[in-house]
C-alpha cells in the first residue's frame, strides 16, 4: 500500500528516502480508525516506529496548507529514554519534516543546557529529549508545554525500566488536557498499561508484533563454552564472521571496560559504550562506527538502546540476557530495515538449561552449535581471500611492473604464500579454545574425549586428611591454572590423591604449580602436587606384589574417623551385645506365641523373644489374647504412646513386669 494518506511534503520527503510503501506499524497508525485518537503501539524495534509516530501525529501539527504554521510555541514532544537514541529519533523527523518547514529541538543530557534553553527561547515546532533533561529545563521555566498537540513516548517500557517514572509524570502533568498522546514500545507489560489509563483517553491499542517473538529476519544461534572460554569465544566469533560492525553486550561497565581493552590489544578496532562515557566521547564512538574506522561495539543495554546502524549484521550476548524483553531489544540492533543478521548467545554449560528456557518463553528457536576453532576460522579466511583476490580491479603500469619484478625473482607459489601471509597478518590471531568436548559422551570402554593421552600428578592429601573432590577440585584449578573440565579421574587414596589432566596443558600447568610455590600467600601452601610416574594401577599391581598393606595399597586409617562422627568407635556392635531374631549369627529364631484360653495380661502365654534385651507389643492378630480387647486387656498394664516399639530405657536394659 503506498502513502495516499499522508502531506504532499511528507510523500516527497518519503520517496527522497526511497520509501516505496509503508511498513506494518507505518501502515496501522495510518489506518482510518486510529485517526486522531490516543494510542499504545506495540511493535518490534527496527520496524519503522519514528517514522510511524512522525506520520500519525502530522495531521495535528500541519496546517491546511501542509506545513508547520507560525513559529509561537512547541507543538510536540518526544521523549527517549537515552541520549542516542533522542539524537536518532531527532535526525529522523528533520529529514521527515524539513520539506514542510518543521524547527527541531533537542535536549539530553551530556550536552550544553544554556544552548539548549536559548534554542528553546527561540522556538521549536517539535522538541525530542531525554527525561532528566526535560524535567530540568521544566522546572527552571525554560519549556512551557500548555499548548502541546502531540506528545509522544518511545521506548515506553525502558524507561520505567530505568526508573523515570516520576519524570514522565511531572512532564505529562505540565500538558496541555486537549493533547493526543502516543506510547510506542517493543512490549506492553502491566507498568505501561497503568500510566496508559492516567494519561490517555480511549487509546487504540495496535500490536504487529507476531506469535514468534524472534526477528524474522535474525539467526539465533547458542554458543555453550566452558565459563573460562567466554573470552576466546567472542574473538572466535569475531573473526569467524568478520561481519562488517558487530555489537558485543555486557552486564555491567566493568566488563565493557575489560573487554573493549582485550580486543584492542589483540587487534580488534573497537569502541566501547557504558554509562562512565561522556557524551562527547559516546558521541566519538558512534562517529567511529558509521565511518567504519571501528568494526566492534562494547556496549551495555541502556548505553546501545536505540542506536541504529545500518551495517550492523552481528549481535553477541557476551553475558546471558536477565529476561526474553532484553534479549529481544539487544538482538533488535541487528536485523532492521528488511536486511539479515545473526544474534549470538554465548552460554557457560552450567547455564544452558536457563537458556532454553528463557528461548522457549520468547519463542525463540535457536541454533545451538560450537564456538568456531582455528580450522573453521582458516577455512572461511581462505575463501574470502579467494573471493576477494578473483574479484576484477584495475591494474595500473606501475603495478605491473612490480608484479614483473617479483616474478623475476620468485616463483608464483612463493609470491601467491607470501601474499596469503601478509593477508593473515594484518588480522587478529584465532584463540584456542579450552575445552569443547565437555557435554560430549565417553566412547563405550574407554576416556572422554580430550583425554586418550594424560598424565597423573599427586598430592599429599587423602582420605585421612579428609580431601574431598568438591575443594580438590577448586584447588587445582586456581594452582594449576586450569579449568576443571581440564581434570580428568581423581583416585583418592588414605595419605595422598592422584589426579590426571591432558598432556597438552601439563607444561602450562606444572609452570604454574612452580610460579605458585615460589608467590606463596596461599592457604594451601602446604599442599604439594608432583607429578606421579605411570598409573595409579601399575602402582596398585606393585604393593601387591610386594605385599604392601599400608595406605597407598587400599587399607585405609580409621584412627581419626571418630572426630568425624561424633567420636563413636567403628567395629563393635551399636547395640552393644544385644541379638537379634533369626539374623545370621544372632540370637534365637521367632518364636509365635500360641494363643490359649486363660487371658489376662500378667501372665500365661510366652512372649515373643527378640532376644535378651528386648520385649515388643504384639501387632499380629493371632497374638491377640481371647477375652479381651486389645493386647492390654484384664491387666495394669499402661499402653505405651510413643514412638519406640519398646519398653524400658534403651541403654538400660529390659524392664520387669
Amino acid at each position: 500500500m503506498p502513502f495516499s494518506k499522508i502531506s504532499p511534503l511528507l510523500a516527497e520527503a518519503l520517496t527522497a528516502r526511497e520509501y516505496d510503501k509503508p511498513t506494518p506499524v507505518q501502515a496501522a497508525v495510518l489506518e482510518t480508525e486510529a485517526e486522531g485518537r490516543d494510542l499504545i503501539v506495540s511493535a518490534q524495534t527496527g520496524s519503522g516506529k519514528t517514522v510511524a509516530f512522525g506520520l500519525a501525529m502530522a495531521p495535528q501539527l500541519l496546517d491546511d496548507n501542509g506545513r508547520f504554521p507560525f513559529l509561537v510555541e512547541p507543538l510536540a514532544l518526544v521523549i527517549a529514554p537515552t541520549r542516542e537514541l533522542a539524537l536518532q529519533v531527532s535526525r529522523e523527523l528533520t529529514w521527515l519534516y524539513q520539506p514542510a518547514g518543521a524547527q527541531i529541538a533537542t535536549c539530553v543530557g551530556g550536552m550544553d543546557a544554556s544552548k539548549e534553553r536559548r534554542q528553546l527561547r527561540r522556538g521549536a515546532h517539535v522538541i525530542v529529549g531525554t527525561p532528566g533533561r526535560l524535567r530540568d529545563h521544566l522546572e527552571r521555566g525554560a519549556l512551557d508545554l500548555k499548548n502541546l498537540r502531540a506528545a509522544v513516548l518511545d521506548e515506553a517500557d525502558e524507561m520505567l525500566d530505568m526508573g523515570f517514572r516520576e519524570d514522565l509524570e511531572e512532564i505529562l502533568d505540565a500538558t496541555g488536557e486537549n493533547r493526543r498522546t502516543l506510547m510506542f514500545s517493543a512490549t506492553i507489560p502491566k507498568p505501561i498499561i497503568n500510566l496508559a489509563k492516567r494519561y490517555q483517553n480511549d487509546a487504540l491499542r495496535i500490536s504487529t508484533v507476531g506469535e514468534d517473538r524472534g526477528h524474522g529476519d535474525i539467526a539465533y544461534q547458542a554458543i555453550t563454552v566452558a565459563p573460562a572460554d567466554t573470552e576466546n569465544a567472542v574473538v572466535n566469533l569475531l573473526r569467524f564472521h568478520e561481519a562488517e560492525s558487530a555489537m558485543l553486550f555486557c552486564g555491567t561497565r566493568e566488563a565493557v571496560r575489560r573487554l573493549h581493552t582485550s580486543l584492542v590489544d589483540r587487534g580488534f578496532s573497537a569502541v566501547a559504550l557504558s554509562g562512565e562515557h561522556t557524551q562527547s566521547e559516546r558521541n566519538q564512538a558512534m562517529q567511529a562506527l558509521r565511518s567504519k574506522r571501528a568494526r566492534v561495539c562494547v556496549a551495555t543495554d541502556v548505553a546501545a538502546r536505540g542506536l541504529d546502524l545500518p551495517t550492523l549484521s552481528l549481535v553477541v550476548h557476551v553475558e546471558i540476557p536477565r529476561d526474553a524483553e532484553t534479549l529481544q531489544h539487544r538482538s533488535g540492533r541487528t536485523g532492521r530495515a528488511g536486511k539479515k543478521g545473526t544474534a549470538v548467545i554465548i552460554v557457560p554449560y552450567q547455564r544452558r538449561k536457563r537458556v532454553e528456557s528463557m528461548l522457549r518463553g520468547a519463542k525463540i528457536n535457536a541454533e545451538w552449535k560450537d564456538a568456531p576453532t582455528r580450522a573453521d576460522i582458516r577455512k572461511n579466511d581462505a575463501e574470502r581471500l579467494i573471493e576477494t583476490l578473483l574479484q576484477p580491479v584495475e591494474i595500473d603500469e606501475d603495478d605491473m611492473a612490480l608484479a614483473k619484478r617479483l616474478m623475476a625473482e620468485k616463483t608464483p607459489e612463493e609470491i601467491a604464500a607470501m601474499l596469503v601471509q601478509s593477508h593473515r597478518a594484518k588480522m587478529p590471531a584465532p584463540e584456542q579454545m579450552l575445552d569443547r568436548g565437555a557435554q560430549s559422551q565417553a566412547a563405550p570402554g574407554g576416556p572422554r574425549p580430550g583425554f586418550e593421552d594424560t598424565v597423573w600428578f599427586k598430592m599429599n592429601v587423602g582420605h585421612n586428611q579428609r580431601a574431598d573432590a568438591r575443594w580438590l577440585l577448586p584447588v587445582l584449578c586456581r594452582r594449576g591454572h586450569i579449568t576443571k573440565n581440564e581434570i580428568g579421574a581423581i583416585r583418592i587414596n588414605g595419605d595422598d590423591t592422584l589426579f590426571e589432566i591432558p598432556r597438552r596443558v601439563v607444561d602450562k600447568f606444572t609452570a604454574a604449580i612452580a610460579e605458585k610455590r615460589e608467590a606463596g600467600g596461599d592457604d594451601t601452601d602446604d599442599i604439594t602436587i608432583t607429578q606421579f610416574e605411570g598409573k595409579p594401577r601399575d602402582e596398585a599391581k606393585r604393593n601387591r606384589k610386594n605385599g604392601r598393606g599400608d595406605n597407598a595399597g587400599g587399607q585405609r586409617d580409621y584412627s581419626n574417623a571418630s572426630k568425624k562422627f561424633g567420636g563413636k568407635k567403628f567395629g563393635k556392635n551399636k547395640f552393644g551385645d544385644k541379638k537379634f531374631g533369626d539374623k545370621p549369627g544372632g540370637g534365637k529364631p521367632y518364636q509365635k506365641r500360641k494363643p490359649d484360653g486363660e487371658g489376662g495380661s500378667d501372665g500365661g502365654a510366652p512372649k515373643r523373644d527378640f532376644g535378651d534385651g528386648f520385649k515388643k507389643k504384639s501387632e499380629f492378630k493371632g497374638d491377640r489374647k481371647p477375652g479381651g480387647k486389645g493386647n492390654f486387656a484384664g491387666g495394669n498394664k499402661k499402653p505405651h504412646r510413643g514412638k519406640r516399639p519398646f519398653e524400658g530405657s534403651r541403654s538400660g536394659g529390659p524392664k520387669a513386669d
